[in-house]
């Protein structure tokens, strides 16, 4: 085997490097850094590694802002997914990732990968799995076209979760005209795992075989990093061609091949073979081991005839694992995957010189640096601007319009929008409590999962909001991080860590790097203020179609512990009396609410202000008041404000409520206000005194606003007047009713 030349009809290829997504100047780079000119598989290889999906490019200095240690931090950013230590010898892990511009184009294979792909980043750490979340974004729901997106997308997602017996606990749905042409379809699992049995991606042992794990390898999502590095065009959305199509079964079988794997010890280290497949997985584990590999692909199992170096290596196939192990525990790796029905070829070496060898039909066939294709990568700092329509927008008066005729009428309205109505037409599909420890099902602020048979219990939530980002991107970018931290409160449990999923447009526009970057900011503030690390993530940014950016669209999913089940609190109403409370300062804050899209079809203004310090001392204080069992039940207020907040209690408890509120603001300004740092809750009369000494203590703004009713009236009265007579059946039956009316 010597070393190799180029043929003329390699050399013509190389002139495809920009097809590939490479600049002319990342070409040099790469002739430089080598010594000579990359044959076609080797560009290949370098346009995945250095693509935005893999190497981070345009986003690598910013997410460096993030604080992502802490005590309870096992494993932060740098591997398949975080791990936070959840006590008794245990921990979670878990991971956000986006499926986006696939999506787009074959919204039912794309979304059941994307689920695929989360899950095999969860378990190649050692994890079970056990919760799938997800957070998405369509277009307005009233074109076929984005029903179709909608529903589709939610039957990939269950087709998946269902086969592989995760339960998909919660997640979150909005429809604005910005993610008209750009879906977001954002996948969060979580894992549970004991300390000794973390593994990683590494390579490890000079001389030891790697082994690829799973189903056969085809042409399908070549060069589904580079697509998804991209802007989407009309072209783009006419082929599915870089879309990976997923096998649950098969899924269902690798994971339990390779959780068996991890448990009989006999695994050094473990990738999956997600984005690039197996170019990323061999490449990132030589990186992270200071070691080198040899592969020879005439080993790897293909499905299909004739393919090429170039085809393996960058198909996306789906159901791949990538394993080093001893060579004496080959035999125990066999038996395994043949229980489990998965192919387990040896397809290369781990050897001592760091470089990157392929090998086939017996010729050498790339022979690079490792760190050429991971750390050398590029690292870009785009040019950045204010965006032209930022100032006008935040000059504008939020509120140009008048009182409604109706409050009843548009509290219904607001209940009836597509971002706000119930999303149960979408997690009926889903099995919400596959392996039975499914406390807090979707429909609360918070999933809540018990822990084995134990008393303990994590929350876990996805949140965000582009508009706010959009108008206003350093303090949307706190608003994201507050936002989840207080759906965790909410249900009881302290917020212990984040996964991020930051989809954007283009870097390499300037004034959407300058969204990126300042959402970054007020994000990275907020971390460090609530004292929550983001030990994972994925960025997705190219998020444009035919040149028009989506809102700069932050996701967080935030993992909480809840000690004790005895703790966990849902929004619902419990009892009749109860006394219900209003937690935090109401602002005329309307800019880029459901309400004010609502009045004026868009949104305009600034979006509401936030203190961190007081939205910690806040969320300090209302976990300390569940905890101490004073609290029968409580919601944090987000879209639609206090009046949405009431109807969703009263909804979720199946009673009414009676309340009385006091302001100078103009009604509407005060109840569909967005407020910040603000909760809803309801306590056991008997114990008002502690409950209230405890917000005077912390020094919050609280009000005893009414009382929870057992015949299912809602009354809310404003001042002197009575402004919303209803009964919470009428009221149900339009937020249950809004999305099946739309979809049917």
């Amino acid at each position: 085997m010597g070393t190799f030349e180029p043929t003329p009809e390699q050399i013509a290829a190389q002139r495809l490097y920009a097809e590939m997504g490479l600049s002319d100047e990342e070409y040099q780079r790469i002739t430089e850094r080598i010594g000579r000119q990359p044959n076609y598989t080797e560009v290949g290889l370098y346009s995945v590694m250095w693509s935005e999906h893999c190497s981070y490019k345009h986003s690598k200095k910013q997410l460096r802002k993030f604080p992502t240690k802490a005590a309870q931090v096992l494993q932060g950013p740098g591997e398949g997914a975080g791990i936070v230590d959840i006590g008794d010898q245990q921990a979670v892990v878990f991971k956000i990732e986006s499926h986006n511009h696939p999506s787009a184009v074959e919204p039912y294979e794309a979304s059941a990968t994307g689920v695929g792909g989360i899950l095999r980043d969860v378990f190649s750490m050692g994890a079970r799995p056990i919760a799938s979340l997800n957070s998405l974004r369509f277009g307005e729901l009233d074109t076929p076209r984005v029903k179709e997106l909608f529903s589709e997308v939610i039957r990939g997602i269950a087709a998946y979760g269902n086969h592989v017996g995760v339960p998909t606990v919660g997640g979150e749905v909005y429809f604005d005209e910005s993610y008209e042409g750009n879906p977001l379809v954002n996948a969060m699992v979580v894992g549970l795992l004991n300390h000794d049995q973390i593994k990683r991606g590494v390579l490890e042992g000079v001389g030891n075989p790697v082994i690829y794990l799973g189903a056969t390898t085809g042409r399908d999502g070549i060069h589904g990093a580079t697509f998804a590095s991209g802007e989407l065009s009309e072209e783009d959305e006419k082929q599915s061609s870089s879309v990976a199509i997923g096998d649950a079964e098969m899924g269902r079988r690798v994971m339990e091949a390779t959780l068996e794997l991890i448990q009989r010890g006999v695994v050094l280290g473990v990738q999956d073979m997600g984005a690039a497949g197996l170019t990323s997985s061999s490449a990132e584990m030589a990186a992270k081991s200071g070691l080198g590999v040899e592969l020879n692909l005439d080993h790897v199992p293909q499905r299909e005839v004739n393919m090429s170096p170039y085809e393996m290596m960058l198909s996306e196939s789906q159901e791949r694992m990538l394993l080093v192990v001893a060579k004496e525990n080959l035999v125990t790796v066999q038996e395994i995957a043949e229980k489990w029905g998965v192919h387990a070829p040896v397809i290369g070496t781990v050897i001592q010189e760091q470089q990157y060898r392929l090998f086939y039909q017996g010729e050498l066939v790339a022979d690079l640096p490792v760190a050429s294709l991971t750390d050398e990568a590029p690292v870009y700092e785009p040019p950045v601007e204010e965006p032209a329509y930022l100032k006008e927008l935040q000059q504008e008066d939020p509120a140009p319009f008048a009182e409604p005729e109706s409050y009843a009428e548009a509290l219904l309205q607001l209940l009836q929008q597509p971002s706000v109505a119930s999303k149960e037409w979408a997690y009926q599909q889903f099995d919400c409590e596959a392996q039975g420890n499914t406390v807090v099902a979707p429909g609360s602020d918070a999933a809540v999962v018990r822990i084995g048979d134990s008393k303990k219990a994590i929350a876990i939530t996805t949140d965000g909001n582009g508009r706010y980002v959009y108008l206003d991107p350093e303090v949307g970018g706190k608003i994201v991080i507050a936002e989840a931290a207080r759906n965790l409160v909410a249900s009881g449990a302290q917020p212990l860590g984040a996964t991020d999923g930051l989809n954007y447009g283009s870097p390499e526009k300037p004034e959407n790097y300058w969204q990126f970057q300042h959402s970054i900011d007020g994000m990275a503030e907020a971390c460090n203020t609530l004292a929550v690390p983001i030990i994972s993530g994925n960025v997705s940014l190219y998020n444009e179609a035919n040149g028009k950016a989506i809102y700069p669209t932050p996701i967080i999913g935030m993992v909480g512990l809840i000690p004790d089940l005895d703790q966990v609190v849902t929004q619902g109403w419990k009892t009749e009396g109860d006394l219900v409370y209003l937690v935090g300062a109401t602002l005329p804050e309307v800019g880029g609410s459901e309400y004010q899209k609502l009045r004026l079809g868009r949104i305009t203004g600034r979006p509401p202000y936030i203190d961190l310090q007081v939205e910690q001392a806040t969320q300090q204080a209302i976990l300390t008041a569940i905890r101490k069992g004073l609290v029968q039940s409580a919601h944090d207020l987000a879209e639609g404000g206090i009046a949405v907040a009431l109807a969703e209690a009263c909804i979720s408890g199946e009673q009414g409520v009676e309340v009385a509120l006091a302001s100078d603001l103009r009604p509407d300004l005060f109840l569909f206000s967005e407020s910040q740092s603000r909760f809803l809750l309801s306590i056991n009369p008997a114990d008002r005194e502690a409950f209230e000494g405890l917000l005077a203590e912390a020094k919050l703004p609280f009000a005893q606003i009414g009382q929870v009713r057992g015949d299912g009236a809602f009354i809310l009265k404003y001042g002197d007047h009575a402004l919303i007579e209803t009964d919470v059946e009428k009221l149900s039956a339009a937020w249950k009713g809004a999305i099946p009316c739309l979809m049917n």
